[in-house]
């Protein structure tokens, strides 16, 4: 597919607008014949203080809260959408050249990228394990194929487009009596007649995306079984952290290894659901599907940091990162009430008990990824169109937040 130009002004969403007038501190004290003041620029203070602590000067992105003080492709994936979101060219360009250099052995155009590096037991740093996730593949070749887009560096889109053809190759298996469908691994190293399946690696805008960039590609396919999966795997409305394609059964069925249970993994797919456009034709029906947060929050229930999603039992309350994933499933939901409480639990929020004196202790790397991933969106940093294309709003970021 031709891919369009660049826009020749950062595009601007109409639908959230980045600050309320309460925030910029003159609603209600404005005259009829007083012009507003100009709207201050949104400082991204989320993005910048994860990449301070997180994105070493050489683009390695660490998870400080792991023994191996480990980097994954997840994380630099993520990094890289970031750094697009908030048009961060050398963060982008940093991030990108450790993935290559350390994850791929040095071509993502080659080689699927291993998911984890970090200290090795027997001393020295290097790859962890050499295998594949297939949810951080989708995100680079996305984050590099739009970068190709809105940065107009063909080269960008180019290595997004074989990065994808990789995925493709290795990662996109024909299920028996299913049909294709992206594993979350390389289908070297899968084998039926179970196959294990994760529904937070195959975000739909992300699925929309490809079958426009790719159409001769499985991505449709992919996509369709996606909503079939969800369909099937949520009986309560909570979605599992993995699942499992019986080729005996011919069905969905529960994990062979870790069982109806929804926490770390699944909270992903409602925040997947929730910013995906209001203009798919599946997301109000999924939106549905995955209506368990909605009832418990809405009866002001806490997320529970685990669901047995046979059931709908929950144990335990979701960290502070569960919120900020649940931000734009609850402004999807149309709950208002629950997204300010929940709001209200991240840093900074009205429930911050700290002092001025005493500051909050940082949110461990996984929830500080899920509360950005959230919040940018819900402060209309960026948000997907209907084809799943990316749709930051540039002009709105303070220069200290974007590349001069």
């Amino acid at each position: 597919m031709p891919r369009p130009a660049p826009p020749s002004s950062p595009p601007t969403i109409g639908r959230r607008p980045l600050l309320t007038a309460a925030v910029l501190g003159w609603a209600g004290s404005r005259t009829a014949s007083a012009a507003p003041p100009a709207a201050p620029c949104h400082p991204a203070s989320d993005w910048a203080a994860f990449a301070s602590r997180h994105i070493q000067r050489d683009g390695r992105v660490i998870d400080f809260n792991t023994p191996q003080q480990q980097s994954t492709s997840e994380g630099q994936s993520y990094s890289l959408f970031f750094a697009l979101v908030h048009d961060d060219k050398a963060t982008f360009a940093r991030v990108l050249a450790w993935t290559e250099a350390n994850l791929a052995q040095g071509s993502l155009a080659s080689h699927l990228p291993a998911w984890q590096w970090g200290k090795k037991p027997e001393g020295g740093w290097g790859v962890l394990d050499a295998n594949a996730a297939s949810d951080a593949d989708l995100w680079i070749a996305y984050a590099l194929m739009e970068a190709g887009r809105l940065w107009n560096e063909p080269r960008y889109a180019r290595l997004g487009r074989s990065l994808l053809a990789l995925v493709v190759r290795d990662e996109v298996v024909a299920l028996p009596g299913l049909g294709r469908m992206l594993l979350p691994w390389p289908a070297s190293v899968a084998s039926g007649p179970v196959w294990r399946l994760n529904p937070s690696y195959m975000p739909l805008q992300l699925l929309r995306y490809f079958q426009q960039a790719d159409p001769r590609g499985p991505w449709r396919e992919v996509a369709d079984n996606t909503l079939r999966l969800m369909a099937a795997v949520a009986p309560k409305g909570f979605a599992p952290d993995w699942c499992a394609w019986s080729q005996t059964a011919n069905a969905f069925v529960a994990d062979p290894e870790k069982g109806a249970v929804g926490s770390y993994d699944a909270i992903r797919v409602y925040l997947w659901a929730g910013m995906l456009s209001a203009g798919d034709p599946d997301h109000k029906a999924l939106l549905q599907r995955l209506n368990g947060p909605r009832q418990l929050l809405a009866e002001r229930h806490p997320m529970p940091e685990s669901v047995d999603t046979a059931t709908g039992t929950g144990r335990g309350m979701g960290p502070a990162g569960f919120a900020g994933a649940l931000l734009p499933y609850l402004k999807a939901q149309a709950l208002p009430d629950a997204l300010a409480a929940e709001s209200a639990r991240l840093p900074g929020g009205r429930a911050e008990t700290s002092s001025p004196a005493a500051p909050a202790a940082p949110l461990p790397y996984y929830e500080q990824v899920l509360s950005i991933f959230g919040q940018a969106w819900l402060d209309g940093r960026y948000e997907f169109d209907r084809n799943g294309q990316l749709q930051p709003s540039w002009r709105l970021l303070c220069r200290s937040t974007r590349t001069a």
